[in-house]
């Protein structure tokens, strides 16, 4: 609580217009009370030399906590964003822990690592990051996640006709899927900064919808769309509107990029079999 009390102190420091009042609380089913929009941020942070598999077994029961206590006492419309890692195991704890709040309403961010792979574009086409449209995350938040950029634009013109495939495919690919790690290799910690940008950026979109004829992605509650595996948290290009996403439909993909959706389902598969004892 000592913490976060300084943490209130930095958010009143910032002056932000919208912010009308701060409470705090170490009771989840206080602090959720009537909330219609969930930042699950609470997690153990990854350090240096840590596994995924290690930040799983501290961080699942964390998340049937905060399932429970949404279900409890969130409002009917709350929209829940799972932030802290493995967020989209994450949220698929905090989803079966909250049985009366839809399966929709529980997504996981990998906005942050579609914002890597603009910025990544972006500087090897040496133009702003808002002339990159179009790329996208599939699967997991983790080095097996699949940046496509296939479907990419810049300026409205293919990436894959402006960038060499032998870099997109190596370089990257390996910069995004594994940004997180090298930043805790630079800095000791992990990326806090990008990420809080990028959690406003995911709730945002769900809130005001997105673009007509743009996307993001979002990690979602998957029915088997392109072949995925029921029920896994897995990222996917999504149009939003009226505050309900939508899985883009009709993407055709190549058989590097079919083998690439397949790796990172297969690794939330075992995820979920990880934490199978937390979903019951």
């Amino acid at each position: 609580m000592k913490a976060l009390e300084g943490v209130v102190m930095e958010l009143n420091d910032g002056a932000f217009d919208l912010v009308h009042g701060i409470e705090i609380s170490d009771d989840a089913e206080k602090a959720f009370s009537g909330v219609n929009h969930a930042f699950l941020v609470g997690s153990r942070p990854r350090s240096k030399g840590m596994l995924r598999s290690d930040l799983i077994a501290v961080n699942g029961p964390i998340f049937t906590t905060q399932g429970k206590a949404l279900n409890s006492s969130a409002a009917d419309d709350v929209r829940v964003v799972v932030v802290g890692n493995p967020c989209n195991t994450n949220a698929l704890i905090a989803m079966h822990s909250a049985p009366d709040i839809p399966n929709e309403r529980f997504t996981a961010m990998t906005r942050l690592d579609q914002n890597r792979a603009t910025a990544q574009l972006a500087h090897k086409l040496e133009v702003s990051n808002d002339k990159i449209s179009h790329i996208n995350i599939w699967g997991n938040h983790s080095p097996t996640m699949f940046p496509d950029y296939f479907n990419a634009t810049c300026d409205g013109k293919a990436v894959t006709d402006l960038v060499d495939s032998e870099w997109l495919q190596n370089d990257f690919l390996t910069t995004v899927s594994t940004r997180g790690k090298a930043i805790i290799e630079a800095r000791g910690a992990s990326s806090a900064a990008s990420a809080a940008s990028a959690a406003l950026d995911h709730m945002s979109t769900w809130y005001h919808g997105t673009k007509e004829g743009e996307w993001a992605s979002m990690a979602v509650p998957s029915r088997g769309e392109y072949g995925t595996p029921e029920g896994l948290i897995y990222s996917f290009p999504c149009t939003v509107a009226d505050g309900k996403w939508s899985i883009v439909e009709g993407l055709e993909h190549s058989d590097f990029a079919k083998e690439k959706l397949a790796t990172t389902a297969k690794e939330l598969e075992e995820e979920r079999e990880t934490v199978k004892d937390l979903l019951s």
